[in-house]
């Protein structure tokens, strides 16, 4: 199939930093196919070879993926419930307004409402495929089809990024014939993994007559068709909805929203009080946390803060944000 070239990488890469200076179908990601690099063993390395998207539109060889937590006091009805966090999808993925991130990003211009704002951030992954050449663990179960999909972190993405716009780098490493590896490594940093020196190999190398026949039997995945479907209108106020609950510091609610988003280990209502014409059993990763890398995805920094803004009363906290919205 034909592959973007390095100069339209690069020249789209620019456009989308010029930019921030000034339909999916559903299907799951338990399919084993997903490679959990996040659970190499520290101080050792996972060497991938990253190969295209199989959308042919689509001018790199990732897509982006935008989560928002939503983290609750417990279940309600549920005695000693401890908190429990939903992800749900941020509406930017799909290129339309996120309703959370409209009310969030005024948060940012009052100092006291910063952590909170990071708190309800929307957490960016990239989702990639390729061949896992050198695989550091023992017990990973490879499916049939040797092509892995891998959800990566941003901190592994922006070496990926950054060495796209070396200009010493000849080819795009996706090349069949002249395509480079990329090796993740796997360190520490306090109690957090750390993935800082990662990198492209030095050799070009071709794929193997094994590597090629893969993709010719399997062929390669659209990448876009692994993100959360879009939401309904339905599906945006369900959002809406759990959103200012999680900001009052409720509890999550099975009987409104467990037909729509919820946390693992609760099953999905027969009814839901708030569109019971419009039940929608959700499938894909959508609607849980799934085990992804999480410790990267969000910065110790961050982290810390959303923890300490967790300590502040939900009351004070809509209080100000009320407050703000009345002078504003």
């Amino acid at each position: 199939m034909a592959q973007p070239s390095l100069a339209k990488i690069r020249e789209r890469l620019k456009a989308i930093a010029d930019r921030n200076s000034g339909t999916s179908t559903n299907k799951n990601f338990g399919d084993g196919a997903i490679y959990p690099h996040w659970d190499i063993p520290e101080g050792t390395t996972a060497r991938i070879r990253f190969l295209p998207d199989g959308n042919e539109k689509n001018d790199f060889f990732w897509v982006e993926r935008s989560m928002i937590n939503l983290t609750f006091a417990g279940i309600k009805g549920q005695i000693d419930s401890k908190p429990v966090t939903v992800q749900v999808p941020c509406m930017e993925m799909y290129k339309e307004t996120c309703p959370i991130l409209a009310e969030v990003r005024g948060w940012f211009k009052d100092p006291s409402l910063e952590d909170m704002g990071r708190k309800y951030w929307k957490k960016k992954s990239y989702l990639f495929q390729g061949f896992v050449r050198e695989n550091p663990m023992k017990d990973d179960q490879s499916p049939d089809n040797p092509i892995r999909r891998l959800t990566i972190s941003p901190q592994i993405f922006n070496i990926i990024h950054s060495s796209l716009l070396d200009p010493d780098l000849e080819n795009i490493p996706t090349d069949y014939e002249n395509g480079l590896d990329f090796s993740i490594l796997k360190t520490s940093k306090g109690q957090y993994a750390d993935y800082s020196t990662s990198k492209w190999s030095r050799k070009e190398t071709a794929l193997t007559a094994e590597e090629e026949r893969a993709i010719d039997q399997y062929g390669l995945t659209d990448l876009s068709s692994f993100l959360p479907k879009k939401p309904t209108e339905v599906e945006i106020a369900v959002i809406k909805d759990m959103f200012e609950a999680s900001v009052d510091g409720q509890a999550y609610d099975p009987d409104k929203w467990s037909n729509y988003f919820r946390p693992r280990g609760i099953s999905a209502a027969t009814t839901t009080s708030l569109s019971p014409t419009a039940v929608y059993t959700p499938t894909n990763s959508a609607v849980s946390v799934e085990k992804t890398e999480h410790v990267d995805t969000v910065a110790p920094a961050v982290a810390q803060a959303a923890t300490a803004s967790g300590n502040q009363k939900a009351e004070d906290i809509l209080a100000m944000i009320r407050s703000r919205q009345k002078t504003s």
